[in-house]
């Protein structure tokens, strides 16, 4: 392990430490002690009740408090960060850096105070892929009908559009922007880190890299899980072709047995197109995206998977073409490199995204 990694490790190891007791005021983050502080809060879902794959229904919500907050009789807007795939919100806040640098940036008056959100989107397979789904969860339902609706009950919060923003990470960028997509009378600003599924890039669903025969041959999730894409795309499937009538995993799939062979099933690849990925979604969503405060992307250029780059420059494109407001940026790095740290992304794109379009008191 080298200096850098190990700084990281005892930093996330901080954070955790810090976290879970309940809440941090004047605590180390690393090197760097926070003015403001972190609560953690729990929510028992009802909405997360209903599934297939053993989700947890009480969730931990992480909500940093701005240095002012215990002695203001204001309200502040509320930042919501989503959480990629196989990660946590612990993990993230502290892999990019996020609490260090927004404290610093409000302590230094170089941006209005604000509070940030970050929910628990785990689960017992990849984790949320922020879409309601009767076998994998309803979690668009989660977060505006029980997370949001707990923030502003318990905390001081402005509670209009453009007070409230969302921002996340690589599936959690995915999940920023369908929400907005989907609720921008409640979401006003958006900036999403490096998202996927934003469109079709060049690879024909046959040739993804995906196990079908394995999917279809076992009985069992553990088979499948840490099987790359093939896992990936078993959860796609339970997410987006959810079937509950259909054990052990409660979903259709893009290729289906047909004669014991495997094969393309053009009904469920359509409506896959139409529900995972973003692009397929402007026809019935371009309007809800006018309403929009600000909305931006930014992708890395040398992404292993250039699907994913493909994709976003399309879709920069087809917004463009619908007449959709947007900021989309291309930067020389790949899904994560320039991202981390505190000379990462989100200090240096988020922030002042942030400063510039979120309402503040």
């Amino acid at each position: 392990m080298n200096s850098k990694q190990g700084v990281f490790r005892h930093c996330y190891f901080m954070l955790f430490i810090l976290l879970v007791s309940g809440q941090v005021s004047g605590q180390k983050i690393g090197e760097y002690s926070l003015s403001g502080r972190v609560v953690k809060e729990t929510i028992v879902s009802d909405v997360l009740e209903e599934n297939k794959v053993g989700l947890q229904t009480e969730r931990a919500v992480f909500i940093y408090l701005p240095p002012s907050y215990s002695n203001s009789e204001k309200s502040f807007p509320v930042v919501y960060y989503l959480h990629n795939i196989y990660s946590d919100p612990l993990k993230e806040l502290n892999q990019f850096d996020i609490l260090q640098s927004i404290d610093k940036s409000m302590v230094a008056k170089e941006l209005g105070e604000f509070i940030l959100v970050a929910g628990d989107f785990t689960s017992a397979t990849t984790g949320s892929w922020y879409e309601n789904s009767s076998t994998s969860g309803r979690w668009l339902d989660f977060v505006v009908e029980e997370l949001v609706p707990f923030i502003e009950s318990k905390y001081l919060v402005t509670n209009n559009q453009r007070s409230r923003a969302l921002t996340g990470y690589f599936v959690g960028g995915r999940g920023a922007l369908k929400l907005a997509m989907e609720y921008p009378d409640i979401f006003g600003v958006v900036y999403a880190m490096h998202p996927v599924a934003t469109g079709t890039g060049y690879e024909p669903t046959v040739s993804i890299g995906v196990d079908w025969e394995k999917i279809h041959s076992t009985n069992t999730y553990q088979d499948i899980e840490g099987l790359g894409r093939t896992t990936i795309y078993l959860n796609i499937c339970q997410a987006f072709l959810p079937n509950p009538d259909r054990p052990p995993f409660y979903c259709d799939f893009l290729l289906e047995k047909l004669d014991d062979e495997v094969v393309l099933n053009p009904e469920h690849n359509l409506t896959y197109r139409r529900n995972f990925l973003l692009d397929g979604m402007l026809d019935e969503r371009a309007e809800n995206l006018r309403k929009l405060h600000a909305m931006a992307f930014d992708w890395g250029r040398f992404d292993q998977t250039q699907a994913h780059v493909i994709s976003a420059r399309r879709f920069s494109k087809l917004l463009t073409e619908f007449g959709i407001e947007h900021i989309g940026e291309e930067f020389a790095g790949n899904e994560r490199n320039k991202y981390e740290g505190e000379n990462g992304r989100f200090n240096t794109r988020v922030i002042p995204f942030l400063k510039t379009y979120l309402a503040f008191e």
